[in-house]
This record gives structure tokens, sequence and C-alpha cells, in this order.
């Protein structure tokens, strides 16, 4: 992420519907798959505006927490975690920072925020766009829009991640 030694920033995507049930977590799952079947390494970001636990009660590190602990962090030769608290939701740009040895980053849930636009529209659910054109880089739906932004169907990863690759050109990380 650093551009100083040559490093280009990371794409970020923001994966975006009008509420619960729009389809923005079963589009995010299939855009992973692809993705993966592509060999880029995909980091995802979730927003969520209510509180979340990811510890269960009575384990070490939700004690750790429990007892006081501002970060509390798990590793296992599978994966780590680290859990922060904070006083209040944190600008997008700095959770981003975090996120390093990624392709590219998804994002669900950050409808406000200042990242390229992906919005998921199903008719049975949504009434109109939640996004303005100019924020978006597509639509994804069961049906077309006469807009100047790119409409797929949804179950169209392999031309979602196509446009993703000319827009941002990301390709898999060499080792």
């Amino acid at each position: 992420m650093d551009i100083k030694n040559g490093e280009s920033p990371i794409p970020v995507i923001s994966i975006v519907g009008g509420g619960s049930n729009s389809g923005k977590t079963t589009l995010l799952e299939k855009i992973i798959h692809e993705s993966k079947r592509r060999g880029w390494r995909v980091g995802t970001l979730k927003h969520d505006v209510h509180s979340f636990e990811m510890d269960q009660p009575g384990k070490d590190t939700w004690r750790h927490a429990q007892a006081g602990a501002d970060i509390v962090a798990i590793s296992s030769p599978q994966r780590i975690a680290v859990l922060e608290r904070v006083t209040e939701d944190q600008p997008l740009d700095e959770v981003i920072s975090r996120i390093r040895g990624v392709d590219v980053i998804f994002t669900e849930g950050y409808k406000s925020g200042n990242k390229p636009k992906i919005e998921v529209f199903r008719s049975a659910v949504h009434q109109k766009l939640f996004c303005q054109p100019e924020e978006l880089i597509a639509i994804v739906s069961d049906m077309t829009f006469d807009l100047e932004v790119p409409t797929f169907g949804l179950d169209d990863t392999p031309g979602i991640c196509d446009l993703i690759e000319s827009l941002y050109g990301v390709k898999p990380r060499k080792m």
C-alpha cells in the first residue's frame, strides 16, 4: 500500500444495496469465489452498525477482553484474528489501512463510503437505486437500466471480475 516504495494502492470496491435481503452477501460470496478462481488474494470488510461479538463468552480471548484488554489477538497455524476496542465507528480508510497482502478489498455495508460501488438491485425487493449513477462502477440486477453504468445479471460474476480487472488492473500477486 506504500506508493513511495513502488507498491500501488489496493483497490477497494463496496458492494451496496438498499437494506437487508438485498442480495449483497450472496453477490459478494459469488464474487469471492470467482476472484479466488482467478488467483486473486481477497480481503473483505463488513460494516455493522450494531455491536457485534466475535468471541465466545467464557473463552480465553473473551476473558482477556472482559478483563480490560484494549487489543486481543489470537493466532493459530491457520489464521490470526485481532479484536480492538474502539470508542466510535472508525472511518473506512482507517480500517482499510490495516488490511495488507491482498489484491483487492471488497466492503459490504459502507453505503455512504467514498469508494467505488457495485449496487445490487433486485426488482422484488427494491423500488429504486440507492446510489447515484456517478458513485457506481456497476449495477447487478435482474433488470436493465437506461444509465451509463454497466449492468450485470445476478450470476454474472465473471463479467463483474472482468470489469474489475479492466478498471483497476487486478491480477494475481506474484509470490
